[in-house]
Formats: structure tokens, C-alpha cells, sequence
């Protein structure tokens, strides 16, 4: 199908009615830490996440090892890669933490116990929960769940957590303040299924402190 759309000339332009499998229209990744029941840590990518306030939203595999470590253990690690980790972060995505691997990623995924060393990255100690950094992320935010539920279609988990530290390269903050410069940090987009970075700023908004 077909509809009549504008754009920004106001020129006619045809849309067409899709339906993708995805809808990941261009979110960034993240790497979250957690802490398996064995003392040990998981770390796993994922693409569904964005923050309100001091707030951040993660949606989840309900089967996923991150899942199973966050209804027992609810302390974790949202770390950002930048876009030159992309294939650190590709290493990671055809991997599980779960033995057996549960059915629905049998054949794509296989078990890996040592996540931090399949991805080359390295470990670095937070200070108000268990799990660790990536040290290689320019962005590592330390938090705790504080709320965990099905989401309306009860194909995921919703997790809400609550950010206890920020944790920010030095190249990226604005000298002097708390502020990450936004001309200097550009996180990794995944763009239904293929990874970007950021292109040049357009403008800025009214809220805007830096």
C-alpha cells in the first residue's frame, strides 16, 4: 500500500505500509554485566534501552542469562561501546551464557562462560555493585533493578534501573563539569540489525546546559 506523506519541501512523497520483522529503528548498544550464580559474570549486547532521568529502561530476552541474573541478583552494569567496538560487540552476539542453551537459540547461539574474553575486553571494578566494567566503554553506568515485568506482549522482560554511578572517559567530559560533550562521544547505533555511529551535529535544544 501506498500513502501520501510530505517532506520537509513540502513535496508529495510516496511512503509504503511495511512489515518488518525489527523494529530496532536505530538505538544504541549497550553491554550489560551482571553476576551469575556461580560468583562468576555474564556479558551480553543489547539494543533495547533508553533512560528517563536517572532511569534506565532495558528490554530483555525472558530465557537470557541476563534475565535469569537480574531476578536474583539485580545489580548490573550498563556499559556503552563507542563505534570502533563494534566487532568486540559482534564477537558477543552469537553467544549465551545459558547451559543448555535454552531451544529458541539452538543452532545460532552457542555457551560461552567467558564473555569478557570471547569479546577482548577487560574488566574493571565498580564501586557500589558487584559486577564489573567494561573498561573499554567511554560510558559505564552502574545500577540496580528495581523493577522487573513482562512486557504487553509478554514476549520480553522489562527491567527498570535505577543509575547509582556514571562513570565517564576523561576525553569525552567537558572540562570542569559533569557534562559529556556531546561533540566528542558518539555511542554505537544498532540500525535494524547493522551497526553506525553518529553523523555531525545538526543543531542543539533549548535545554541544552553545554
Amino acid at each position: 500500500m501506498i500513502s501520501e506523506t510530505y517532506d520537509d519541501a513540502g513535496v508529495s512523497a510516496p511512503h509504503l505500509t511495511i512489515a518488518p520483522r525489527i523494529l530496532y529503528f536505530g538505538t544504541p548498544v549497550v553491554l550489560l554485566s551482571t553476576e551469575n550464580a556461580d560468583g562468576g559474570f555474564n556479558l551480553a549486547p543489547m539494543s533495547s534501552a533508553w533512560a528517563l532521568g536517572d532511569v534506565v529502561v532495558l528490554g530483555l530476552g525472558p530465557g537470557s542469562q541476563t534475565a535469569a541474573n537480574l531476578a536474583e541478583r539485580p545489580d548490573l552494569v550498563v556499559n556503552l561501546p563507542g563505534p570502533g567496538q563494534w566487532e568486540a560487540v559482534e564477537r558477543l552476539a552469537p553467544t549465551t551464557g545459558r547451559d543448555p542453551v535454552p531451544p529458541y537459540k539452538q543452532g545460532v547461539f552457542s555457551y560461552e562462560p567467558d564473555k569478557f574474553g570471547t569479546a577482548g575486553l577487560t574488566e574493571a571494578p565498580s564501586e557500589a555493585v558487584r559486577p564489573p566494567r567494561v573498561r573499554e566503554c567511554p560510558l559505564q553506568l552502574e545500577a540496580t533493578v528495581t523493577r522487573l515485568r513482562p512486557d504487553a506482549g509478554e514476549s520480553f522482560l522489562i527491567a527498570e534501573a535505577k543509575v547509582l554511578r556514571v562513570h565517564a572517559a576523561e576525553d569525552i567530559v567537558v572540562p570542569g563539569t559533569s557534562h559529556v560533550d556531546p561533540a566528542r562521544w558518539s555511542p554505537l547505533i544498532y540500525n535494524f540489525r547493522h551497526y553506525f555511529g553518529l553523523g555531525s551535529r545538526l543543531g542543539r535544544t533549548f535545554r541544552a546546559e553545554y
